[in-house]
């Protein structure tokens, strides 16, 4: 997939060095934060039309973040402010805005300035004051940008928004189900197909710097790893790997695959390196081992195993090679993955029937469900370790189950949503924020 973006950003006012409009998402059961946006001042309709379109992609995502509560327009005492002009901010603390938003876009040929401002209604201070640029097509990924800066501003925290979901998207009867490789902006927009269906894709997974995505095929009975690239559309074979059930994930720095295989009646987990193709086993139990994870210092993996008797999660240090298990809960735990916050471990868990999505630190400590579901399966986090996507099926009275489709939870597990896609979709991979 060719997407070339260039932004150049500068911040021409500092930050004030302390302001009261702040919100700490460490925290459950969180009170939106009112928020005013305003319609960028622009010169010409065309001008206009996108900088209309761009307050709502920013009032969108801020929206289904759930930490902000976008007012309407209908409470402004005006819906426009010269760029220059400090807002009235009596006027703007009736409306019972917190934070406001406004700016000024200008085309040059095919090119967009924007310069826009985030202010501290309570404080009456200027929190964030920065242009932009890029090409004109790119008018959606500039808007998650300064979703992003706006997002990180007043939760301390790098936001999620530029950045993607790669999934299986399937359909057709279960007899002959067709499964496609598919990608999308988190936000359900720039929907794109990956592969024809000609072939099964299976568990796909972005590389660290989300322009590559590697996932599992078969050659004829054979799993077989394809590396697909996003920028070119090309593609190659890493390799056949029998035994193989989930693809691999990549280190921290690219440069290394870790994987499970099943040899010889038993299932071990091994580390690829992607310059040299060799192989290294990193577990030697008589049982199985399998769905590894790295941290995201590269230095532990986390893995599910049976070695005590059920399926639980372990951590390994890469270095000592020493093995931990973490969990102790009842249930079946499985497809353990690290946040790229590095605290938590996010994981599947089949309980009575009954399976669930949660996280737990990643001594094992502070275990707790964020979605139950009569099938959830396969978490995959945001860039910002705040929001676990994961794919479900629900079932109804009478027994019918539903067609499985991709689901977003924030830690608080109150703020649900679906990502709407085309067609039934399962196996999301969440991207880095995009280079």
């Amino acid at each position: 997939m060719a997407m070339k973006f260039f932004f150049a950003f500068l911040i021409f006012i500092s930050f004030s060095a302390r302001s009261e409009l702040r919100i700490d998402i460490t925290q459950g059961n969180l009170n939106p934060i009112p928020v005013a946006i305003l319609e960028f001042n622009s010169s010409n309709s065309e001008s206009r039309e996108i900088s209309s379109n761009i307050n709502i992609v920013i009032s969108n995502n801020l929206e289904r973040s759930g930490l902000f509560s976008i007012l309407p327009k209908k409470l402004f005492f005006n819906t426009s402010l010269p760029f220059e002009k400090k807002p009235i901010f009596e006027d703007w603390k009736i409306t019972t805005a917190q934070g406001l938003v406004h700016g000024k876009l200008n085309l040059r040929n095919e090119k967009i300035d924007i310069e826009f401002r985030l202010w501290d209604v309570l404080s009456q201070k200027q929190m964030v004051a920065q242009k932009l640029s890029t090409e004109k097509s790119n008018w959606r990924r500039i808007a998650h940008v300064i979703s992003d800066i706006i997002y990180q501003r007043i939760t301390g925290e790098s936001g999620y928004f530029d950045s993607r979901i790669v999934y299986i998207s399937e359909s057709g009867p279960k007899s002959n189900r067709k499964k496609r490789l598919a990608i999308i902006d988190q936000d359900g927009a720039n929907h794109k197909f990956l592969t024809d269906g000609s072939y099964l894709a299976l568990t796909p997974r972005f590389s660290p710097a989300a322009q590559e995505v590697a996932y599992l095929s078969y050659n004829n009975t054979v799993p077989r790893i394809f590396l697909l690239d996003l920028n070119t559309g090309k593609q190659k074979i890493l390799g056949d790997f029998p035994g193989m059930t989930f693809s691999p994930r990549y280190s921290p720095d690219g440069k290394k695959l870790v994987m499970s295989l099943a040899k010889n009646g038993n299932t071990d987990i091994y580390e690829m390196n992607l310059e040299t193709l060799k192989m290294k086993r990193l577990t030697f139990y008589d049982g199985i081992d399998t769905a590894p994870s790295y941290s995201p210092d590269g230095d532990f993996i986390t893995f599910e195993s049976d070695r005590s008797g059920s399926q639980k999660i372990y951590i390994m240090n890469l270095k000592t090679k020493k093995v931990k298990r973490i969990s102790f809960g009842k249930g079946k735990y499985a497809t353990p993955v690290w946040s790229p916050r590095g605290d938590l471990i996010a994981f599947t868990k089949l309980l009575g029937g009954e399976f669930y999505i949660g996280v737990m630190y990643a001594d094992g400590k502070g275990e707790r469900v964020v979605y139950k579901s009569y099938l959830v399966e396969g978490p995959s986090w945001s860039p910002n370790g705040r929001v676990i996507a994961f794919y479900n099926q629900s079932k109804f009275s009478g027994g019918k189950i539903s067609n499985p489709k991709v689901k977003m939870i924030d830690l608080t597990g109150i703020n649900l949503r679906e990502l709407v896609t085309p067609s039934d979709a399962s196996d999301p991979a969440w991207s880095g924020l995009l280079p």
